[in-house]
């Protein structure tokens, strides 16, 4: 067993970082990644801009390995994906060489010769990844350890919100994307509806309202499940990373301007096409009609269909790693109320198996880098014995001024920690039907 690899599954900032730190501690490491290059899944959203600084978006043992070849650690600013990818993950990515598999899809993980019901020497067995590559052809990958850093990005949430596709929400897909919008020029003199409260969603309001800007005619609705938006404007002066303070300030003056119009505790139900474009449905009647363009982006969810042959434990509600769902749930943390988390944590009834990364947090928002920098961190020390590192936490995170779970989700209160100035709910009706 000894002898035998530490299979990585994603080749993103998170598997890139848990390889540098197995390399680091002398470890075989063997990294798969599905897409044809590193960061495939950062360089999809290549076009948005980080509110993380880069010195919270690199890793301290790739730096390590990286600046023998030359490479200097960028000391401010804010990249785009495309800046995060070409500036540090692709370098890290070739330092790393033949160590990562590319277009290799992993189909499933297991116990060699043991099939999930089965007990007997199960934790003396090595793990079996199953892959294929970008021909058909596949193959077994041997390993005596598995770090699922694999992500969530290929699995949005639906606009639905009852976590299943709205009705009609399948037949008219060619007119919802599920991604932050790079060129919305073709938009122009349209009505946009944007569903969602996060991060991705406030990124696409504020896109889409520099085209309202510049078109007249051009209309953005902005869709919230939640009675009150409070948490969709941050903490503003209490957030300790001013970027995405800065997100939030943008978002509440291109609604108190009316620019993109808020409606709240707007529950997609129905999506309908007829002469005059979609309509969108809400389950208690509201309709927005005549939408040209719909972004639905509601979140992700993690993909566990290749984990089905292993004994792994998940939070029921979250589908989060279940040693670390009490810390992250959204219903009572906000991004920086909760601790970092490590191999203790992160630890599964699989012995030797680890999901880390966004993936780690199933479907709770806000995942930071620097987070999942100190996972791997931990994990690859708990892999090579190293039990004082793995236990010792190294990352103190920045903290939101947004009390998470604060008010009903169907009530109109605000948040505990960010008392919001009344909203215009934007310029124009919406129809009740």
């Amino acid at each position: 067993m000894s002898e035998l690899p530490v299979v990585v599954i994603g080749a993103g900032p998170q598997g890139l970082a848990a390889a540098a730190h197995l390399v680091e501690r002398g470890e075989n490491v063997i990294v798969v990644e599905r897409g044809r290059g590193a960061a495939a899944a950062v360089s999809e959203w290549g076009h948005v801009r980080l509110f993380s600084a880069w010195p919270e978006l690199t890793d301290a043992a790739a730096r390590r390995l990286l600046e023998p070849t030359g490479w200097n650690a960028p000391a401010s600013g804010y990249p785009t994906g495309a800046e995060w990818v070409s500036g540090y993950l692709a370098p890290l990515a070739d330092v790393l060489g033949e160590r990562v598999h590319y277009a290799t899809t992993v189909t499933g993980v297991a116990r060699q010769g043991r099939d999930k019901v089965i007990d007997g020497g199960r934790e003396g067995r090595p793990f079996v990844v199953h892959t294929v590559d970008a021909d058909g052809d596949e193959s077994r990958l041997i390993a005596r350890a598995v770090v699922d850093a694999s992500g969530t990005w290929g699995l949005p949430n639906p606009a639905g919100a009852d976590g299943f596709p709205a009705l009609g929400e399948s037949s008219v897909s060619g007119t919802i994307s599920y991604r932050i919008p790079a060129d919305v020029a073709e938009l122009a003199g349209s009505h946009v509806v944007v569903v969602g409260a996060g991060h991705s969603a406030t990124h696409a309001a504020l896109r889409l309202s520099e085209l309202a800007r510049r078109s007249p005619g051009t209309r953005v609705t902005w869709l919230l499940r939640r009675g009150s938006a409070a948490n969709v404007f941050g903490g503003g002066s209490g957030d300790e990373l001013p970027e995405r303070a800065a997100l939030g300030s943008r978002a509440r003056k291109v609604i108190d301007e009316g620019i993109v119009e808020l409606v709240t505790g707007f529950r997609v139900a129905e999506f309908r096409e007829d002469m005059d474009g979609l309509t969108v449905a809400a389950e208690d009647g509201r309709e927005v009609n005549g939408v040209g363009r719909v972004f639905a982006l509601t979140g992700f969810r993690p993909d566990t269909g290749m984990l089905r042959e292993l004994r792994i434990d998940l939070d029921p509600a979250l589908e989060a790693v279940a040693g670390i769902a009490s810390e992250i749930d959204p219903n009572v943390h906000s991004c920086g109320s909760v601790g970092a988390t490590g191999a203790r944590e992160l630890a599964q009834p699989e012995h030797g198996f680890f999901i880390v990364g966004a993936k780690s947090y199933g479907r709770a928002p806000t995942f930071l880098a620097m987070t999942g920098f100190e996972q791997v961190r931990s994990v690859a020390a708990h892999l090579v014995g190293d039990h004082e590192a793995a236990g010792r936490s190294e990352l103190v995170l920045p903290s939101t001024g947004v009390c998470g779970g604060a008010g009903g989700f169907d009530d109109n209160a605000g948040s505990c920690c960010a008392a919001p100035s009344t909203l215009q709910i934007g310029a124009r009706p919406v129809a009740v039907g």
